[in-house]
């Protein structure tokens, strides 16, 4: 018998995971923070029907309407911003999305020299202030993602049991937490530490060895 194995879309698991957190586990929550490959119609309807509020940045070259239909849709790259604007954002149609659904995007600074442009289902939201928070938030949520599988190994098991997999996460978890706070203590990043205690193994190991070789004559 040939067994057929259907790969799932990433944005299935996304939606299932939204899904199981409301449905199952009951988890509360208000606000869900996204990354640009996120902001499709699909989850951001999903997220609006939930009654739950998303921020996610856009591309600056997805079409978009500022004009109420008045004009032709464009990059979000080419809008016009007055001062106003700015501070308080405006409201946008995203293209494909149905006709009376409107967003509000906002121009934040998210560092020195960077920007994005979020847009936000809150219509009420009236502070980029606010939204650059939101946006600083998803930042240290991919930061602590990024951190954890370059350095605790955390996609390197090999075990297929769920239970294991589990404990090999709460284990890599666990290792970051403890490997941040030292990192913060001692003013470096965690990448600096964690070279710095490898070099240093390293270094004691060929000093003096822990497991010691014999030559063999042969």
């Amino acid at each position: 018998m040939t067994q057929i194995t259907i790969k799932k879309h990433e944005l299935d698991h996304v939606e299932e995971m939204i899904l199981s957190l409301v449905n199952r586990k009951k988890l509360p929550f208000k606000t869900v923070l996204m990354d640009s490959w996120y902001a499709t119609k699909r989850l951001m309807g999903l997220i609006d029907n939930m009654e739950k509020i998303y921020y996610c940045p856009l591309k600056i070259n997805r079409l978009v309407d500022d004009t109420g239909g008045v004009e032709k849709y464009k990059k979000i790259g080419e809008l016009c911003w007055n001062e106003s604007e700015k501070i308080s954002g405006k409201i946008i149609k995203v293209k494909g999305f149905p006709r009376d659904k409107k967003v509000k995007l906002f121009w934040a600074t998210i560092s020195t020299n960077r920007t994005e442009y979020i847009v936000t289902n809150d219509l009420s939201q009236s502070s980029v202030d606010a939204v650059e928070f939101e946006s600083q938030t998803r930042w240290k949520i991919e930061e602590f993602h990024r951190e954890i599988k370059q350095l605790t190994g955390i996609e390197f098991c090999q075990c297929r049991i769920s239970q294991i997999q589990k404990n090999h996460i709460a284990c890599a978890m666990l290792v970051w937490n403890f490997l941040k706070r030292l990192a913060v203590n001692i003013g470096k990043t965690i990448y600096q530490l964690k070279h710095e205690l490898l070099s240093d193994y390293l270094l004691q190991e060929l000093k003096k060895p822990t497991i010691k070789f014999r030559a063999i004559s042969i």
